[in-house]
């Protein structure tokens, strides 16, 4: 194809397409191919309308200034090179590339076998080359202390789509996130942080998409810049925009989910699209033979996959870098949870905390200020590192999890696991060199059963995933209470209820950061599926028509964060043998028998020890007659506990602030006690010391 655009030499960088008064620099990190093309198309066909042979090529970059390029052009490159599999290189001039620092998509990535075929040209989606933008006014970023956040995980979809108030065009979309009646849902809520899925451009699997489903999660990237145009009515940048704007106009944060473990390439047999056209041996990492050589037919596969990205180079380190970057200061971000993230401590096969992308992070600017979540873990050798992150990052903490799944359950022997999980897991986050915060505590997350599911059914039931029911995990430590599934039995429906008020009310009460899955408050049901991922379906989408149950579990979730929110020792504990922070907040912790005797070691090893009450007693500070004084009676036992409290409180009497044993806030007993209180079986009850009347 004959070009009428002319071709300068252009500059290396910045990398992308960037525009100017005249014309648009190109730049696309590619060292050993033997040219690349430069191919652009018809904005409203998509008709391949010029292919221009990049003239220069600096170092690693080719390069290329065009001329009366304006904004909305669509482009896209391919690459001229031996394909040689054997040595890295997957060169092939057929395959349409994605730039990798493109911006904007102008359409989603599907996979078509047949498009694919051949020349790719028809199944990629083009980059679009953006404008600058002029300084926009924005809407200042709420800083919200990290002892003040609770984060809430969802999807933009899943969030959206069944919404009655949100208009139809903008249902599953970033401009149904910031719809009034969302933002005022999440407000009521009380969570400070909404932790979006990964919202950057991505392909479903091959696998998945021809069972007729597809990657509804979203975790298989193609491009580290870019929304994905799924979740777009016409604007990408300025939508995404909008809905951070209007997020943080109400005060509520922005983290996304990130995925830099792995692309949408897959494995030796995936597809090109994008990073393994330009740069797969670098890209890339691949395993050794007996003599320590790269074996590259065989893709290291750490993220379970089929690939995983060599972050450790510098290349894509720097990739990553400018992607992080420019979300928090073009996109408007606060922070970002990354998934598997101990593939990104790989350095870059053994996992270190001193690994190059740890120390570029941290020495960085602009992401200091930025909350970090690692997930601290992958499936690759030696891959589980919970509690050994950096101390300016928070982790997903399934040791938490876990135990007080257990705990609720009525499992034995989980008293005092479930003692630590309350107050931080210092056994895994050590207090000389990380915050009391630092545990980012869950009950539910995306991959797994939802709160109402964990009290609902004992298995799972993952049979619409087309995959006999093999998929998912098998440890769900849940239960069903006497039916597996829906019921209408009222005992067993008692039994749930506070069961959940339980979980929830657990992880609100416990020091960390919570993470609250998107739609436990609403009593969700993914129908058993524990891997929902590719269900684009009310299975996954937010159910806003509540009966009174769920309106009553609704009120007690705003009521507990309310509750945990208003105390400055259940959201922050600051102890005095804790290294990592100067000054305490507490004078005294106890942990009591039922019988009002002090927990002695004996105690706790009891396996049959189900029953125990915490007392935090603040620091009285000179001048002032404020001094929080609390205490916390927790009973997984399926029967009623009597038991004596503490005879010191200078209050005099102990005020009950919370118990679960009742479904509506409404019925909360407003007493206090002095000597002796019934706990019932299966339930928390949290008092506060106060003088009486």
């Amino acid at each position: 194809m004959t070009s009428t655009y002319h071709a300068h030499a252009g500059k290396p960088h910045p990398l992308g397409a960037n525009i100017s008064n005249k014309g648009c620099n190109f730049a696309v990190h590619c060292p050993n191919a033997d040219g690349v093309e430069l191919c652009l198309f018809d904005q409203n066909t998509e008709e391949q309308i010029a292919v221009i042979p990049m003239p220069a090529k600096t170092g690693k970059v080719w390069h290329c200034y065009i001329e009366n390029i304006t904004e909305g052009q669509l482009y896209a490159y391919r690459v001229v090179g031996e394909n040689q599999a054997n040595m890295g290189l997957k060169f092939d001039n057929d395959k349409l590339l994605i730039d990798p620092y493109t911006k904007a998509l102008n359409r989603p990535l599907v996979w078509n076998k047949k498009q694919y075929q051949g020349d790719s040209q028809f199944m990629i989606p083009k980059g679009i080359v953006l404008a600058p933008k002029k300084t926009e006014n924005r809407i200042e970023k709420p800083k919200i202390a990290l002892e003040q956040t609770i984060l809430y995980e969802a999807h933009v979809k899943g969030l959206t789509q069944l919404h009655p108030d949100v208009p139809a065009k903008h249902k599953g979309k970033f401009l149904g996130v910031s719809h009034p009646s969302v933002i005022k849902h999440l407000k009521s809520l009380g969570i400070t942080a909404i932790q979006l899925m990964p919202v950057s451009a991505f392909m479903p699997e091959p696998f998945i998409t021809n069972k007729g489903l597809t990657n509804y999660w979203g975790y298989n990237p193609i491009n580290y810049f870019c929304p994905d145009p799924r979740y777009v009515v016409n604007d990408a940048v300025a939508e995404f925009k909008s809905m951070v704007d209007s997020l943080h106009q109400a005060g509520i944060e922005v983290i996304l989910d990130v995925v830099f473990n792995h692309t949408a390439e897959g494995g030796a047999d995936g597809p090109i699209l994008s990073f393994k056209g330009f740069d797969n041996s670098s890209c890339y990492l691949f395993e050794r033979n007996d003599y320590g050589a790269i074996d590259y037919g065989k893709y290291v596969n750490n993220s379970g996959c089929g690939n995983s990205v060599n972050t450790a180079f510098p290349y894509v380190q720097k990739m990553v870098m400018d992607s992080l970057r420019y979300w928090v200061q073009e996109m408007g971000v606060d922070g970002f949870r990354f998934d598997l993230a101990a593939s990104l401590g790989r350095d870059p096969y053994e996992f270190s905390t001193l690994s190059g992308f740890f120390r570029t992070i941290r020495q960085d600017p602009v992401l200091i200020t930025s909350k970090l979540i690692a997930e601290p873990w992958d499936i690759g050798h030696g891959g589980y590192r919970l509690g050994q992150f950096p101390s300016n990052w928070l982790e997903c903490n399934d040791k938490f999890r876990d135990t007080v799944r257990a705990f609720w359950r009525g499992d034995k022997g989980q008293t005092s696991d479930f003692a630590t999980r309350l107050l931080g897991s210092r056994d895994v986050f050590s207090q000389e060199n990380r915050s009391i915060l630092t545990s980012v505590n869950n009950v539910s997350y995306h991959d797994g059963f939802t709160l109402h599911d964990m009290v609902t059914y004992a298995e799972r039931h993952n049979e619409a995933n087309g995959e006999q029911n093999r998929d998912g995990h098998g440890h769900n430590l849940s239960a069903n209470y006497g039916v597996e599934g829906e019921t209408t039995d009222k005992e067993i429906l008692r039994i749930r209820e506070r069961q959940k008020r339980n979980l929830f009310a657990t992880l609100l009460l416990s020091q960390g950061t919570p993470h609250v899955l998107g739609g436990d408050e609403l009593s969700r049901t993914q129908q058993g599926n524990n891997n929902a991922y590719c269900q684009d379906n009310e299975i996954n989408w937010l159910n806003w028509s509540l009966n009174e149950r769920q309106q009553d579990f609704l009120i007690f979730c705003q009521q507990i964060i309310k509750l945990r929110k208003e105390s400055e020792m259940l959201h922050h504990l600051n102890l005095k043998d804790d290294g990592y922070i100067n000054g305490h907040n507490v004078e005294k912790i106890y942990w009591y028998r039922p019988d009002g005797e002090r927990k002695v070691e004996d105690d706790w090893q009891d396996h049959n020890n189900q029953a125990f009450a915490l007392e935090l007693r603040g620091r009285e500070i000179e001048g002032s007659s404020h001094q929080e004084h609390w205490l916390l009676i927790f009973n997984a036992s399926d029967h009623d506990v009597c038991f004596h409290l503490p005879t010191f409180c200078k209050g005099d009497s102990w005020q009950i602030k919370l118990d679960t044993r009742y479904a509506k806030w409404s019925e909360q007993p407003d007493v206090k006690i002095r000597h002796k209180h019934l706990q019932a079986g299966r339930s928390i009850c949290v008092f506060k010391c106060v003088a009486e009347d």
